[in-house]
């Protein structure tokens, strides 16, 4: 069985240099996932939550407008399975005549489902055997007993101004200056609107 799933933060991560972990939700449930991702699937991610465009098209955009151009609709994505810590996903299309499977890795997977703006969905086997639970406010719950309710409380961004400042400094050292003028002017909104 498939649960669908959405994004609920992107950050650099600490432990594998030059990578970045995507954290999934359960759209119905309270089960977290974190993915790590490739720099260059977390930029298309980061663009596309922010809801930036990219001054050039990314790989991710080529791939939709190739799809585009012969038909191709993507039903939607898949992370179907991990094996030894590796997740295996693939993209669902139709040509209006036929379903078609291909595979991927789960941070094309992720950007993907943003760029066709098609739903997202996980596994029951996936989420029940690296899903985090967590209450219904986000906090990590305990194996064996649950946290008590707190108060509501204002929802946290899903990418960080650290991480903008991070993918700036990127796009700077990759000379993509007018990325780099985005992210800037997203931070100083971020920090204006503190």
């Amino acid at each position: 069985m498939n649960r669908e799933v959405k994004i609920l933060g992107l950050s650099y991560a600490q432990s594998q240099l030059g990578s970045y972990v995507c954290v999934l939700g359960e759209t119905n449930g309270h089960r977290k996932l974190p993915i790590i991702v490739k720099p260059q699937d977390a930029q298309t991610i980061a663009l596309r939550v922010e809801g930036m465009k990219a001054p050039r098209p990314l790989t991710h955009d080529l791939f939709k407008s190739l799809s585009d151009s012969f038909m191709l609709d993507c039903q939607q994505v898949e992370i179907y399975q991990v094996l030894e810590g590796i997740f295996y996903s693939r993209l669902v299309f139709n040509n209006g005549v036929d379903d078609a499977t291909i595979e991927t890795t789960a941070g094309d997977a992720i950007a993907l489902s943003l760029v066709f703006d098609c739903p997202l969905y996980v596994t029951e086997e996936v989420l029940s055997s690296c899903g985090i639970q967590t209450d219904e406010e986000g906090n990590l719950l305990p194996d064996t007993e649950p946290k008590p309710k707190k108060s509501k409380k204002k929802a946290e961004p899903v990418i960080s101004v650290d991480d903008l400042k991070h993918m700036m400094e990127e796009a700077i050292a990759n000379e993509e200056y007018e990325l780099a003028a985005q992210y800037r002017d997203k931070i100083a909104e971020m920090e204006k609107n503190g």
